[in-house]
């Protein structure tokens, strides 16, 4: 029996074999899978240790919950409560009141530093890991030292004060200026952070943007407001989200910097939405209320997020 051994006319392909349909179709279905598997530990660890707990407290806001004795379905009943209480709003006022002060001004020192970090310089990396020494540093640590720069009796601040003739200021007990201690507290330890994510923002800038510019005639400053910050704008949305998640959920610092009360001070001056929570829950022992104000600062977090969003994709021009 004769074979014939001629090629194939060209155009035409010879049907693969059994066990090369196989092969294809095992490629394929890899190229379509894989990106799912390679990205499934995150979001199964998510489901477990975040979205279930998420999902679990809004159950319990639902209940009139005890430590003993069960629960109770009450369904809205602790939302209802939560807007009518005026420690509630007292706290969501305090919260805000340090996230301004302490935000606004760590974002703008944060680009600045990131400025002069991005120049040319003897020993870079030095200067650049230096910035991230404040955020190892204990946080039980930098309240124990700002606690102490912030006495009323003996504090380096009123210290200083008294040269420029102003009286003793009782740090703790006042609204503004416990705001202002507990803000830079927050400022001194994460504007390097911010700096370095900034940073690596401007390092992925093309430099001949800027010799460009430089043979227009353009000065540093005017190179960095023209240049650095438009293209820095998608950076600059990132780290104000982050920001501002981290700003509304302020806890650590205003606790310790009140001697670990959890009412933030007898008037309750320096009292966030995430001390009000733990108070409720920890130490009054009402879960379902707690559970509640837990998820009004969910809602809070997610709809101030997205206006930060707003506002700075609006100022960007549209362009992020």
């Amino acid at each position: 029996m004769a074979v014939d051994l001629r090629p194939a006319p060209a155009g035409v392909r010879a049907a693969p074999s059994g066990r090369g349909r196989i092969r294809a179709r095992l490629s394929q279905l890899d190229l379509t899978l894989s990106p799912y598997l390679y990205i499934s530990p995150f979001y199964l660890l998510f489901v477990v240790f975040g979205l279930f707990p998420l999902g679990y407290t809004f159950w319990v806001s639902l209940n009139h919950w005890e430590i003993i004795g069960g629960h109770q379905y009450i369904g809205l009943r602790n939302y209802r409560a939560l807007l009518a209480d005026d420690q509630f709003w007292n706290a969501v006022g305090n919260t805000f009141g340090m996230f301004v002060i302490a935000t606004v001004p760590q974002l703008l020192l944060a680009l600045m530093l990131a400025g002069a970090l991005n120049r040319r310089m003897r020993a870079p990396t030095l200067f650049r890991m230096g910035v991230l020494l404040p955020l190892v540093t204990s946080v039980a640590a930098v309240a124990i030292v700002f606690t102490q720069l912030y006495g009323r009796d003996y504090g380096m601040a009123n210290w200083v004060l008294h040269f420029f003739g102003v009286h003793k200021i009782d740090w703790q007990a006042n609204k503004w200026s416990s705001w202002l201690a507990v803000a830079t507290m927050v400022d001194w330890r994460w504007t390097g952070y911010n700096a370095l994510i900034f940073l690596a923002g401007m390092q992925a800038i093309p430099q001949s943007l800027y010799e460009a510019a430089a043979i227009d005639g353009a000065s540093r400053t005017r190179q960095f407001w023209r240049i650095t910050v438009p293209l820095l704008r998608p950076t600059i949305v990132f780290v104000s989200i982050v920001s501002t998640i981290g700003g509304l959920q302020l806890f650590t610092e205003p606790l310790l910097f009140n001697n670990g009360y959890m009412n933030g001070g007898s008037l309750r001056q320096s009292q966030t939405v995430a001390m009000y929570m733990f108070e409720n829950a920890f130490q009054r022992f009402q879960y379902g209320y707690g559970s509640a104000v837990a998820w009004m600062l969910f809602l809070l977090i997610l709809v101030f997020s997205l206006l930060n969003f707003l506002i700075i994709r609006r100022l960007a021009g549209g362009r992020t």
